[in-house]
């Protein structure tokens, strides 16, 4: 149970609440008081990469290819050359160009998928005789 919980229910005292989770009367006390769990905080700072962004995204909508070691190179980047390929490394896919491959696109009707299953029952035939029967399964290329 939390110690909320038990403080207002069932009326334990703060001190008894804190000596078997190992913790302050003052701590339980700012718990007791707040209106949910803690919550970590802390302002977004600049980092050294902001100032060589814009210059970076430049060559790299020129290049798209051109190695990260290389283009630190260019902008005189000095400091960890592996932080700076990682950030290179973020923005790289943006400049990439498309790959053909990367999405087919069909009309309705230009292709359709096949393939032949197998159902695990049996069935009576024209001969009389129980049998499993393929059966042919088409699914369109194009679905929307």
């Amino acid at each position: 149970m939390i110690p909320s919980a038990i403080h207002l229910a069932d009326g334990v005292p703060q001190a008894q609440i804190a000596r078997p989770l190992g913790l302050s009367r003052n701590t339980v006390a700012r718990a007791l008081r707040s209106e949910g769990p803690p919550v970590y905080r802390q302002p977004p700072r600049p980092s050294a990469f902001d100032e060589y962004e814009a210059r970076v995204r430049a060559i790299l909508a020129e290049f798209p290819g051109m190695p990260s070691s290389v283009i630190a190179e260019r902008l005189g980047w000095p400091g960890s050359e592996s932080w700076f390929w990682k950030r290179v490394a973020l923005l790289r896919p943006e400049y990439a160009p498309k790959d053909p491959a990367d999405r087919l696109e069909h009309a309705p009707g230009d292709q359709a998928q096949c393939d032949l299953w197998f159902p695990p029952h049996r069935v009576p035939s024209a001969t009389g005789e129980w049998d499993s029967f393929p059966v042919l399964v088409v699914v369109a290329s194009y679905s929307r």
